[in-house]
């Protein structure tokens, strides 16, 4: 089983080998040593833009799916009253059909709102084995990747602040600052995946969004996704925590963009920006009626659809 893995994974260790390799030679000619570990440092991070910004338009079919996902769950809310208490084996399959025909309607299912995770999973365990197998390659002076024994060794032998980016928090070989810099980065990876989670929930969600059974599971992953990423940290090595810091805060900012910018309808985002444009005169002031709730009003802003006039008889007229 392992070795299958490790042959899956080959071909991405080979691609993320070779990203930074570029990156590495980049930063070297422009007069950064090639045996710093600045120099790997931001060929991580070079490496994280470069993959990050291959997955832009998965992203945005992510935010569709998302947008979908949320404008449906009032119809599976109303699909699971309806086969509630059935659990016959017609009844479930039935059911199920007509989830996925839900699915069909709105363009969307649960699988494309996590596909830009599972695009970039390979890429996170190449590197990690990349990473990992460093010091055992720098022993046996191998090559690993496309990396040649040479710049193995380099990297084996770079630091930042004096902690190998090889090391880990629990191989840290008696050195104070691997514990210090893996604890910061570890804090700063799980906070920043905490915040985007954060955000869309209290900013890009309509209050009957919120209400849905899959928003209480997804408030609870939450809060314990980061804590996972947390207790796992700690066998990460350095290198593989800048690569994940620097992925998060990506993340994080760009969903701040895409809330601000484009939010979801009926959310508190949507709201915000709503009232920006009337700010800029791009939207019509929303006449307020007295008693009139935040949906209300929401839905006086959308154009109204004329009635039909009803024809009248000519004996209605005469009266």
């Amino acid at each position: 089983m392992f070795d299958f893995f490790d042959m899956i994974l080959t071909p991405f260790r080979w691609i993320v080998s070779v990203i930074l390799i570029g990156f590495h030679e980049a930063f070297n000619f422009i007069g950064i040593s090639d045996a710093s570990g600045w120099n790997w440092t931001l060929s991580i991070i070079g490496l994280v833009i470069v993959i990050r910004g291959a997955l832009i338009p998965l992203f945005v079919k992510q935010i569709k799916a998302q947008r979908g996902m949320q404008e449906l769950q009032p119809e599976l809310l109303a699909l699971q009253k309806k086969y509630k208490g059935k659990t016959d084996q017609l009844s479930r399959q039935a059911m199920a059909q007509e989830q996925m025909a839900l699915y069909k309607k709105h363009g969307t299912n649960p699988f494309s709102a996590c596909l830009p995770l599972i695009v970039q999973m390979p890429f996170f365990f190449s590197l990690f084995t990349v990473l990992n197998g460093i010091g055992h390659a720098a022993q046996n002076n191998s090559h690993i990747g496309a990396l040649n024994p040479e710049q193995v060794q380099q990297f084996n032998a770079a630091t930042i602040f004096g902690a190998p980016l090889s090391s880990t928090f629990l191989n840290n070989g008696g050195n104070a600052t691997v514990i210090v810099l893996s604890v910061i980065m570890i804090l700063a990876m799980t906070a920043s995946q905490f915040i985007t989670q954060r955000q869309i929930m209290s900013k890009n969600m309509s209050e009957q969004a919120l209400a849905s059974p899959f928003m209480r599971q997804q408030r609870m992953l939450m809060y314990v996704l980061p804590l996972v990423f947390a207790v796992g940290g700690i066998n990460f090595p350095i290198g593989v925590l800048i690569y994940w810091t620097a992925t998060n805060v990506w993340t994080m900012v760009q969903q701040f963009v895409v809330i601000r910018n484009m939010p979801t309808p009926g959310s508190p985002a949507y709201r915000a920006w709503q009232e920006r444009q009337r700010a800029r005169g791009k939207l019509e002031p929303t006449k307020k009626t007295p008693g009139a709730t935040v949906a209300t009003a929401e839905a006086e802003t959308l154009p109204r659809v004329p009635q039909r006039t009803q024809p009248q008889r000519k004996n209605r007229r005469k009266r």
